[in-house]
């Protein structure tokens, strides 16, 4: 995982699923907090803490995360609201985060371990606050990366729904993304798997940044999915993101 993070962090400012990703994600942490003065944000399993940076546009972004290399590469995006933590015993107080984000981490968790770290990231919230999910989705995706990411499954939107559901949390929204690279991710997992997956070993030698004029090329196409997310959910794609609220107590909590 440390290489991962590594190869992850030489690339993820340029590279374009990483930048699509934030594309996707920003527009959903504005809708999350808006109302919000001074809001509080918590990043689950920050890894390089690239993610954190663009959460701290809108708030006081935390994050923590096991590894420890990946909390040295946040501290050279100048994070220092940092702490090494596992998902499954967050190490922060009850209801103290206005927005929770957990960002390709659960689906690393067995399914026991899945439903504690979903209990401790609800017991964090504020009551009517928000938690944003990205987790790999579609098994007939799986390839190279499922193995170097420690990745146990791939979600479809109904598994998805139901996790958070049973967890205590009211899904908001819950859509398919990368949608627009879906044919060509499908063709590279598939061709990896008919070659033979790569082993734990070779972490991160897939983490390149592709040719520039092909970078450019996806970069553009998931620049215009963000924008269509504005309105729509997509059908299929790699990846499912999902908003979910923590039950509000009743006639009590407000934006605050």
């Amino acid at each position: 995982m440390d290489r991962l993070l590594e190869a992850t962090y030489r690339v993820e400012q340029r590279h374009f699923w990483w930048t699509g990703l934030r594309r996707f994600v920003r527009p959903l942490v504005a809708d999350a907090l808006a109302g919000r003065s001074h809001p509080r944000i918590l990043d689950c399993g920050c890894g390089t803490g690239a993610n954190l940076v663009m959460l701290g546009e809108f708030g006081r972004a935390s994050g923590f995360d096991l590894s420890r290399d990946g909390l040295g590469f946040a501290r050279r995006y100048g994070q220092r609201r940092l702490a090494r933590a596992s998902i499954t015993h967050v190490p922060f107080t009850d209801s103290t985060f206005d927005l929770v984000t957990a960002l390709d981490v659960l689906y690393s968790l067995n399914e026991a371990d899945e439903a504690i770290a979903l209990a401790e990231i609800r017991r964090v919230l504020k009551p009517g606050c928000c938690l944003i999910v990205n987790v790999a989705a579609l098994n007939v995706l799986r390839g190279n990366h499922a193995i170097f990411g420690a990745e146990r499954r791939r979600s479809t939107r109904r598994r998805l729904r139901a996790l958070l559901t049973r967890a205590g949390f009211e899904v908001v929204r819950l859509t398919y993304s990368n949608a627009s690279i879906f044919p060509l991710v499908l063709a590279v997992r598939t061709g990896q798997r008919l070659m033979g997956l790569a082993t734990p070993e070779e972490a991160g030698t897939d983490v390149v940044l592709p040719a520039a004029p092909v970078n450019a090329a996806l970069t553009a196409l998931l620049r215009l999915e963000a924008r269509a997310l504005r309105v729509m959910d997509m059908p299929i794609g790699s990846s499912l993101l999902c908003v979910a609220r923590k039950p509000a107590l009743s006639g009590v909590e407000g934006p605050g």
